[in-house]
């Protein structure tokens, strides 16, 4: 992120480095950037440089460590509904059908605040990230709530839907303060931390006709992508409610919807056994991948965008190439359907959950299991690594199960927490 001052105006420009890997050659990068990008003077290259070579450390970090169980948490006297984390991942959250949300501090698992109010299941909950200092929950009561994450005080109740609320998430950047949720009555409403600025319904021009499965947005939070049961996809423009897209070409429904990273490109999962690959700007398919012989349940690109994996009831899971549409990989050893499958930040592992009960960490271009993650009781429904790739979290109904990769013989089966959970939310049944 470039920070630079413009007719007495600070503002603020980005640069993405989807093509950087251990091996780029930092010296001619930054001369690239250099002479790509004017703000960046003579004087600023030593400082690039050392950031260009942080952010080539991170790729190099935490790819051959083992996970190791480290806390299993029952936090509620009914079933847990969710789980989300702040980014600092000092302090998660939980959700549950006792009608509560529980702040809990991460290293000890001391219980912080109890959050008291809803009438009903609570059901979608969400920190204000990356500020962390907010905590929005969304109830079967159809209300949604703000709190302070500090002394859990509750700030505001919204209103407005006439049925359950499903699905709650933070439009992101510079919308930061704005609050997206999804209700059984199928109503999508934005609000401030006061008031509400637009609704979405079906009863917009070609809007959906049935559930919404899949909520979520575009890098810059201006854009909101849909996913139903009607088999459709709508893309959106937040800020006015307008209906930019309707993509049509499955034939069952959707299970997954998502922007990859530059906003090029719109990954969707359907109950039809493939997925389709969208463009983004004309709304037009330029490709569908098969090869699943069951449902595909989920799917996601990893963080730059180069790569595609797909999770089905057929047990397996799938890497393919974003830009030549071909079959990397299959992964293969779950014995149930596999309902999660996300990319580590380095992009060279996967993690897939399992209704075998069980975890698994894959290598990316090999297909090979590295390891197994045992310790369930039932069926794993979401999994997912944290922000630095170093940590591994999943979750069954009504258990939290957390597994944590530590260096080679550091605190080794000694139970002590030698880093933070970071950036994972947990929405309905996909922590993201």
């Amino acid at each position: 992120m470039l920070e630079y001052e413009k007719g007495g105006e600070l503002k603020t420009k980005s640069i993405d480095l989807l093509e950087l890997s251990p091996s780029t050659d930092v010296n001619t990068l930054v001369g690239e950037i250099q002479k790509a990008e004017p703000l960046i003077t003579a004087s600023r290259t030593k400082q690039v440089r050392l950031l260009v070579q942080r952010l080539q450390e991170k790729l190099r970090q935490y790819c051959d460590h083992n996970f190791y169980l480290f806390k299993v948490l029952r936090a509620h006297i009914l079933p847990l509904t969710n789980v989300a984390l702040n980014k600092a991942g000092s302090c998660f959250i939980t959700g549950s059908y006792d009608r509560t949300c529980k702040v809990w501090d991460t290293a000890s698992g001391e219980e912080l605040h109890t959050l008291e109010g809803h009438r009903n299941v609570v059901y979608a909950i969400a920190f204000n990230n990356p500020y962390g200092d907010k905590i929005a929950t969304g109830s079967f009561d159809k209300t949604c709530k703000l709190w302070s994450a500090e002394t859990g005080k509750c700030y505001h109740t919204f209103r407005g839907h006439t049925a359950e609320i499903s699905v709650f998430i933070i439009q992101p950047s510079k919308h930061s303060g704005c609050y997206w949720k999804y209700g059984y009555d199928r109503q999508i409403m934005g609000h401030s931390e006061r008031r509400e600025v637009v609704t979405l319904t079906r009863k917009l021009p070609m809007g959906h006709l049935a559930e919404i499965i899949s909520l979520s947005f575009d890098t810059s939070g201006d854009r909101i992508i849909t996913g139903s049961f009607d088999h459709t996809v709508v893309v959106w423009d937040a800020s006015t409610g307008r209906k930019v897209h309707t993509l049509i070409g499955h034939c069952a429904e959707i299970s997954s919807a998502l922007f990859n990273w530059d906003c090029s490109l719109i990954l969707t999962g359907s109950m039809d056994k493939t997925c389709m690959l969208w463009d983004a700007t004309s709304g037009k398919c330029v490709a569908t991948l098969t090869g699943h012989d069951d449902e595909i349940l989920d799917s996601c690109f990893d963080y730059t965008g180069k790569l595609i994996a797909t999770a089905s009831a057929d047990g397996t899971a799938r890497v393919y190439n974003a830009t030549t549409r071909k079959c990397v990989t299959k992964l293969e050893g779950h014995e149930g359907e596999i309902s999660k499958i996300s990319f580590n930040p380095q992009g060279n592992r996967l993690l897939t959950g399992s209704s075998d009960k069980t975890a698994r960490i894959w290598d990316v271009q090999t297909g090979q299991c590295l390891q197994v993650l045992e310790g369930h009781t039932d069926e794993i429904f979401s999994c997912a690594f944290n922000y630095k790739g170093n940590i591994i979290i999943t979750a069954q109904q009504g258990q939290f199960l957390q597994d944590m990769a530590l260096t080679e013989g550091l605190c080794y089966g000694a139970g002590l927490l030698a880093t933070v959970i970071k950036n994972l939310n947990l929405q309905r049944t996909n922590i993201i």
